[in-house]
């Protein structure tokens, strides 16, 4: 079985030096546990998976810690949220640095029970599943802020990609690389256990086959502007059922909202955020497209490659431990920009396109925001378009077409 180094791992033996817990969280099976006893092999294992230990946590936490000293790495932690506050006590007693690796991977109330015990004491990262890089081992661990450092130094270290629509169909799940495994039943058993098991316990679900349906209309919409009422009308539930619902599959990872990028000087700007599944191949099996060549050629190839695009830029960001400075941009007029960088009061604007010709007509809405957006309060930069060109090129004086494999 091949093992795949994971970009965050650095950062993972970083903070054990810095905080006394680390908390990684994210979706199933992006490789939380494999991670953590990678990093770990001096710590003792515990699952809670194991209905054993799981019961002696939850009914007597003191005990618990006292069947087990030294330093921890505690997996699916989010099942037994009575422990947080012995692990406080834990803390608090021994003064050290790199107690305990946690892992879990419903976020959500794993985070309100976290930040009420453990504030100030514990560091928290995002795991998703594997990144481009991550698949070609590339040794090129920056987040994706392509000023032109960033892009001078990616370039000494770029692998090109012989099928991208293989890698969007299959996903991103490690098991899918680790060994040959059988495609529709690895995400079919996926969705199910993702719905019995995290979804029945976060939220009273009367029907299961209702949110198998919502997630089909959320990942046939990724790379689209969220609109509600026509998601709870396709599935036949509520609004606020399709609000709530939504928040759990962003809260579990599944999903990520991009906000639209506001600024006074940007008057006509819509508010709806625009929806992206973050595994193209959970994307693919829900929205029944069951091979490369079917998405390459279909009428959503577009959506894929977009969805792909975002998630790999989310990702270099994840596994620098930072939430995305991201957004996208439209307008009542119809004029759109992707996605939008910001960092470091700049903006980078970006568009993706599955094109092999870069054309510098498709970046003209970004001199709207070189024509509005005041220097003095935000500068903006070249732009990109991200695409299937296999060369870096410069279109013109302040527009730069950059490979896909160049994330």
């Amino acid at each position: 079985m091949p093992f795949y180094t994971r970009q965050i791992t650095p950062l993972v033996q970083r903070l054990t030096q810095q905080f006394p817990a680390i908390l990684v969280t994210g979706p199933r099976q992006v490789g939380k546990s494999t991670l953590l006893q990678h990093i770990g092999e001096q710590y003792q294992y515990i699952t809670f998976d194991d209905p054993v230990l799981l019961n002696q946590a939850k009914n007597d936490p003191t005990l618990f810690m006292l069947n087990h000293n030294g330093k921890l790495i505690l997996d699916e932690v989010q099942y037994a949220p009575e422990l947080f506050s012995s692990l406080k006590l834990a803390i608090d007693k021994q003064k050290e640095n790199g107690l305990f690796l946690l892992s879990g991977s419903q976020a959500f109330q794993l985070m309100e029970n976290v930040t009420e015990s453990l504030a100030g004491r514990i560091a928290i990262l995002k795991l998703q599943g594997f990144s481009l890089r991550e698949i070609q081992q590339a040794d090129f661990t920056r987040p994706f802020i392509p000023d032109l450092d960033y892009l001078q130094a990616r370039e000494a270290n770029l692998k090109p990609v012989e099928n991208i629509w293989q890698i969007i169909h299959q996903g991103y799940m490690p098991r899918l690389y680790e060994q040959e495994m059988d495609w529709e039943i690895y995400y079919a058993s996926y969705v199910s256990t993702y719905i019995e098991r995290d979804v029945r316990s976060l939220t009273n679900v009367s029907n299961l086959n209702d949110f198998t349906r919502f997630m089909i209309a959320i990942a046939a919409r990724s790379g689209e502007l969220l609109n509600y009422s026509n998601v709870a009308q396709e599935v036949g539930i509520s609004l606020d059922t399709a609000k709530r619902w939504t928040t759990l599959l962003e809260t579990s990872g599944i999903i990520y909202l991009l906000q639209p990028y506001h600024h006074n000087h940007l008057k006509r700007a819509i508010k709806t955020p625009k929806i992206y599944m973050l595994d193209t191949g959970l994307m693919a099996y829900l929205t029944k497209w069951l091979t490369p060549e079917t998405i390459q050629q279909g009428a959503k190839s577009g959506q894929f490659f977009e969805t792909f695009v975002i998630s790999e830029i989310i990702k270099s960001f994840y596994n620098n431990g930072l939430e995305p400075p991201i957004y996208f941009y439209r307008d009542t007029n119809q004029k759109e920009i992707d996605l939008l960088i910001e960092y470091n009061r700049t903006l980078y604007p970006v568009e993706i396109k599955t094109t092999a010709s870069p054309d510098k007509r498709m970046a003209k809405a970004f001199n709207l925001l070189r024509d509005n957006l005041p220097e003095a309060e935000i500068s903006v930069s070249h732009g990109i378009i991200i695409n299937q060109y296999p060369q870096k090129m410069w279109l013109s004086e302040n527009l730069i077409a950059l490979p896909f494999w160049a994330i």
